[in-house]
């Protein structure tokens, strides 16, 4: 048996119902309109970088609170001083609300180091993680070229500094010098500095522009703040990674920064790093002269020990009649025995021959004649023999052989082939005839799945591609103008139609393309109809 329905009561309050996203909207508002901008001091909580999407997500807290905080990707972009896990800052924002989750939270605008000490923090722990990494070591540090052909520099073009190194350059030596142009301080100087190094290094020998033998970057003094760009890590390890000698010139000689620690010299001023650079004319013109004077009396002292060694040993040299005297009696004396040696070999080598001519006789020739062709019978007769045998043991083979070779035996081998011939053929023609079928079953199942994701089916269930006059598809009534030509094309054809007016509405109505039976699963938040391609 059913149970009866419960009666529905009536609210006994004058209290005014609201639904969650109401009472969540109104307090969103309140807030926003009683802390419309905030300057917020406190520590950074549970940064772990920016999101995939470009934003920032993390905590502020001090000894007691901790609200939640978060800088949008256009807002982190244009940071002087990206945010590190501990940092005390200075946030500058607006309080709101989350209502997914009923939270309140700081959309930050603007983030800064709160004062010096914090700066000077985040620069010791930036040294001591370089230090780590061994770029400060001085074992990687390179030399100085001595006559550079040409200087790199990078800084700024219009400050009073590239102006002193270049007076600098025409006073010592007058060099080829290429400027590299980039801000020295604020919002992107680190960036510009480091694709300045990377810049140089990348030039190739020989090239339009000559490669630079020696970099400078320089800057003027300041402040902390201002020469901060010098101590981003981009700009330290572009300078690590340089294989031109690199000068740090940034600040005065008091100043310091993370570039002066990585790079190959540190000179106190821009003006001393120029003069470090190359080296002074007059300087050099006086030490040629004086090593030309060296060069010049060296050579003459040379020459003249020369000449003092080849006289003594002009004195100490034999008469040229004394040093052929005795070979010339040696050859003397063996003129006189050669004509005695010739005559007594003469005689020697014919007493040999009359020996061995009496023991030559005609005899003994036919003798041994005869004994090399008795020899040579028996050798034709043996020979003769045993070709004789093997002719007659390859000819019994051969006849045994060939009675075994019968035409019946090949017909039977011949049918025995022609059989497994066919039967492979229909194996073959059997395989053939199943792939074939599973291509075509493949071929098929692909046609479908391209006929169902095509957009052709999409217009054949009632939606319209509307297109341009330049034929690119409608995506948004903001590509519309009023007046415009439109080419809408349907599952039958296409014609032309007119627009109106143009341009984003800001109700939620249902497109004219779209049918009043369009399935709603794919719908937006916003009632409107999503992209089809």
């Amino acid at each position: 048996m059913a149970e009866p329905a419960l009666k529905q009561t009536r609210p006994t309050t004058n209290v005014l119902e609201l639904t969650v996203s109401e009472l969540s909207g109104a307090i969103k508002r309140a807030l926003e309109d009683g802390f419309g901008h905030v300057r917020l001091r406190g520590e950074i909580s549970g940064y772990r970088g920016p999101h995939s999407s470009g934003h920032a997500y993390f905590a502020l807290k001090d000894d007691k609170s901790k609200i939640d905080a978060v800088i949008w990707k256009g807002s982190f972009q244009k940071l002087r001083f990206k945010p590190e896990e501990g940092m005390e800052v200075i946030a500058q924002g607006r309080v709101t609300t989350y209502p997914g989750s009923s939270k309140y939270q700081i959309m930050i605008d603007h983030l800064e180091p709160a004062g010096v000490g914090a700066l000077m923090a985040i620069l010791e722990e930036r040294k001591r993680k370089f230090a780590a990494e061994g770029l400060f070591a001085e074992e990687r540090k390179r030399k100085l070229p001595f006559w550079p052909a040409v200087v790199g520099i990078v800084t700024s073009p219009t400050g009073a500094v590239i102006r002193d190194m270049l007076a600098g350059f025409n006073e010592r030596f007058p060099a080829h010098v290429l400027v590299w142009p980039v801000r020295v301080q604020g919002e992107g100087s680190a960036a510009e500095v480091a694709a300045a190094i990377r810049g140089f290094n990348a030039m190739t020998p020989g090239g339009r522009l000559p490669r630079p033998d020696v970099l400078i970057v320089a800057r003027g003094g300041g402040s902390l703040e201002d020469l901060w760009g010098f101590n981003e890590e981009i700009v330290v390890r572009a300078a690590a990674e340089s294989t031109i000698p690199l000068i740090s010139a940034v600040g005065h000689e008091t100043d310091w920064t993370l570039i002066d620690l990585v790079a190959d010299a540190r000179a106190p001023t821009p003006t001393k790093a120029a003069e470090w650079a190359v080296p002074k004319y007059a300087e050099l013109v006086e030490g040629n002269d004086e090593l030309g004077l060296r060069l010049r009396n060296a050579v003459r002292r040379a020459l003249e020990s020369a000449a003092a060694g080849l006289k003594a040993a002009a004195r100490g040299l034999p008469r040229p009649a004394d040093l052929v005297a005795l070979p010339r009696q040696r050859f003397d004396a063996v003129d006189r025995r050669l004509g005695r040696g010739l005559l007594a070999n003469t005689k020697a080598h014919g007493m040999r021959h009359a020996r061995v001519a009496a023991r030559l006789q005609p005899r003994l020739l036919e003798v041994r004649l005869a004994r090399a062709s008795d020899r040579l019978e028996a050798l034709g007769r043996r020979g003769a023999d045993g070709l004789a045998r093997l002719t007659a043991s390859r000819r019994g083979r051969l006849e045994r052989m060939s009675g075994r070779l019968t035409p019946e035996l090949v017909r039977g081998r011949m049918g025995r082939v022609a059989e497994r011939v066919g039967v492979l053929g229909d194996r073959a023609q059997r395989a053939l005839e199943n792939r074939l079928a599973a291509h075509r079953r493949r071929l098929d199942g692909t046609a479908g799945m391209l006929r169902s994701l095509s957009y052709q089916s999409v217009l054949n269930r009632g939606y319209a591609l509307v297109r341009d006059g330049a034929g690119n598809a409608v995506r948004s009534t903001a590509q519309v103008k009023p007046g415009a030509v439109l080419a809408i094309e349907v599952a039958d054809g296409r014609f032309s139609a007119q627009a109106l007016d143009g341009g984003p509405k800001a109700d939620n109505s249902v497109p004219a393309a779209v049918p009043a039976t369009a399935p709603r699963k794919g719908r937006e938040p916003g009632g409107s109809q999503g992209s089809l391609f």
